[in-house]
């Protein structure tokens, strides 16, 4: 994986663009008080049209929900590109497409826009996986600091989790969804795995599905050249009921603590909870002695014009 370049810090009174890139949205208070957030920080938020539509389980069709994503991305006007909420279509927007060669704007969202995330990561660009639209609200104060902090460009804080007790490793940092990222494997989207700090979350999906899907991570050779590994909340992955069953902990302990690499768990991001902002392809130091995910301090985002 190459080093992202980190786009022009924001301004109060930058253009930021609404856009529904995967599923429908349906949480409307939620996502109106997401859009308050950021203007109350100042900037002019556009809602780009048809982030609103409906197609199924999508946010319109997938040329319609292209159309919203790659007006944002050609606006000259436009400094930033909000995320409305996850679910899922956003790997439908990069069949036959490639994100145009335009000037590096910020990218923010997380769940389904790991697929788009990574893209952007391929272009040489780093997004932000962060709180969407329909959950940065419901955010503490720190978390939505922290957001604002790296986007108005500022440094990070250091993360707390629980070390696993195999030392430091340092890499670029590839956050994501464990399931989207699963099915981004092997694709055109998928970023050289070597040499990273691999950042995973997910959500309602039982045990033995992580399982699977980190068993397919392994068999396949995904994790062979990693450095690390930052684990961050799996939420809602209950086993079913009155069926025998591993606990998540347990499944994510027996699947990764073998790879003789740094691992850190309980990290604060991801769904139902604290959702600290992760940039996408810059560096990081994993210490899985200290239970700490350490970023790098001095970085060079482009000059805002």
């Amino acid at each position: 994986m190459k080093r992202c370049q980190i786009p022009a810090p924001l301004r109060s009174g930058d253009l930021l663009r609404v856009i529904a890139p995967s599923g429908a949205l349906r949480e409307l208070t939620a996502f109106q008080q997401g859009v308050e957030v950021w203007r109350q920080r100042g900037y002019q938020v556009e809602l780009t049209p048809g982030f609103d539509d409906r197609y199924g389980y999508l946010a319109g069709t997938d040329k319609h929900r292209r159309i919203q994503l790659e007006t944002a991305l050609q606006d000259p006007n436009c400094r930033g590109i909000l995320c409305a909420r996850g679910g899922w279509g956003g790997a439908r927007l990069l069949e036959k497409w490639s994100f145009p060669s335009v000037e590096p704007k910020w990218l923010i969202g997380f769940s389904d826009i790991t697929s788009l995330l990574w893209a952007y990561a391929e272009q040489g660009i780093s997004g932000v996986h962060a709180p969407l639209l329909t959950t940065i609200a419901s955010e503490p104060d720190w978390s939505q600091a922290r957001l604002f902090d790296w986007v108005e460009g500022r440094g990070l804080p250091i993360l707390q989790g629980n070390g696993w007790g195999m030392g430091k490793a340092s890499g670029l940092l590839l956050p994501a969804n464990l399931t989207v990222a699963t099915h981004l494997l092997f694709t055109p989207w998928q970023p050289d795995l070597t040499d990273v700090i691999l950042a995973i979350e997910d959500v309602t999906e039982a045990p033995y599905r992580i399982d699977r899907m980190l068993t397919h991570w392994r068999t396949c050779g995904a994790l062979a050249k990693i450095r690390g590994i930052a684990i961050g909340r799996f939420s809602q992955c209950d086993p079913p009921a009155n069926i025998p069953s591993f606990q998540v902990e347990e499944v994510l302990r027996d699947r990764l603590s073998d790879l003789g690499i740094p691992i850190v768990s309980g990290l604060p991001f991801g769904h139902d909870g604290e959702n600290a902002a992760l940039p996408v392809g810059i560096p990081v130091e994993l210490d899985s002695d200290r239970g700490l995910l350490k970023f790098e301090t001095h970085l060079n985002p482009l000059p805002h014009s």
